[in-house]
């Protein structure tokens, strides 16, 4: 066997163990023996880098002004880790062959969305009380227990393989990592649609209803309540989208054909999240519940009635 690298000579079986891979560029070495084979769009990923810096700049700005800081703290680490992943991208775009820039936007693209859809589990109780608990299967706090729990078991799977991935010292090691990332995709999308199911349930049952309305103290408008409401649903059909994507992606591993191709990965990963992220942010529940929803507090009461107790001294039961 003999390759033969500009710079490097012809690399036989013999001093093929002496080679690294990370000492080639795109002028020495085909893009074969890149970590993708491809060279990442530097336009794309720019645009996309750019994006989440504006995004995260709204977010802390909204963040600090309605105090929403389980919202603005899940956005913050989703919004932190999509940066940090097209960095990594675009450093891949000057040099593919270095292995530090893969793995780090491998793992931070990959884990990134479970932080958004926590934002998007915390707004779904806060709904349930608007409109009334009797109309959910269960307790307003009891979905956001139950999602936010499959989140973090999500988040354990897949930063556990993206880890393993990253410090593996075999090929076998490395498909274990793989391996373990994508039960952790997968089991994020076994809970977006039990979400979906369960949210698309309560919408029905309301609908059922024709008199029940969103509250206009809770509301500035019902039309922009509204809205907010579409946002979360778009935000979480586009990562329910790309965490299916994400699934068929790795199973073919790092070397599979769909993992190797930038323009799937652009609008099924990329664009989606990107898609996300603007629903959340133009619909942000800060717009709609003001300060109130910073300082809420959902409780139930001893009467078997929920109350969405307001920063500012109101409350709203059901």
């Amino acid at each position: 066997m003999s390759l033969n690298l500009t710079g490097f000579g012809n690399l036989t079986a013999g001093n093929l163990t002496d080679f690294n891979i990370n000492d080639c560029t795109l002028s020495i070495c085909p893009i074969a023996y890149a970590q993708v084979h491809y060279d990442p769009s530097l336009a794309g990923n720019a645009l996309y880098l750019a994006i989440f810096v504006v995004l995260l700049m709204i977010h802390i700005f909204f963040g600090i002004r309605y105090r929403t800081w389980g919202f603005f703290g899940s956005l913050f680490g989703g919004l932190l880790l999509e940066i940090i992943g097209y960095v990594a991208r675009v450093q891949m775009h000057f040099n593919p062959f270095l292995s530090n820039p893969f793995l780090i936007y491998i793992i931070c693209l990959t884990i990134a969305p479970v932080f958004l859809t926590a934002a998007i589990y915390l707004c779904l109780a806060r709904i349930i009380v608007v409109y009334g608990k009797q109309y959910a299967r269960f307790a307003p706090r009891t979905y956001t227990i139950i999602f936010i729990s499959c989140d973090i078991f999500s988040l354990i799977l897949q930063a556990t393989g993206g880890g393993m991935a990253d410090t593996a010292a075999t090929s076998s090691q490395g498909q274990t990592g793989i391996n373990i990332m994508i039960a952790g995709l997968s089991f994020q999308v076994v809970s977006l649609t039990l979400f979906a199911a369960l949210c698309a349930d309560f919408a029905w049952n309301v609908r059922k209803a024709r008199d029940v309305r969103a509250p206009l103290q809770v509301s500035s408008s019902r039309a922009k309540f509204h809205g907010f409401l579409y946002a979360l649903g778009l935000a979480t059909f586009t990562i329910y989208i790309r965490s299916c994507f994400r699934v068929a992606e790795l199973q073919g591993g790092f070397n599979g054909t769909l993992a190797n191709q930038e323009v799937p990965f652009m609008i099924l990963e990329g664009a989606m999240v990107v898609i996300a992220s603007i629903s959340l942010t133009v619909a942000h529940p800060g717009l709609i519940f003001g300060k109130s929803w910073g300082a809420a507090n959902i409780r139930n009461g001893g009467n078997g009635e929920t109350k969405l107790e307001l920063g500012n001294g109101s409350s709203f039961r059901r």
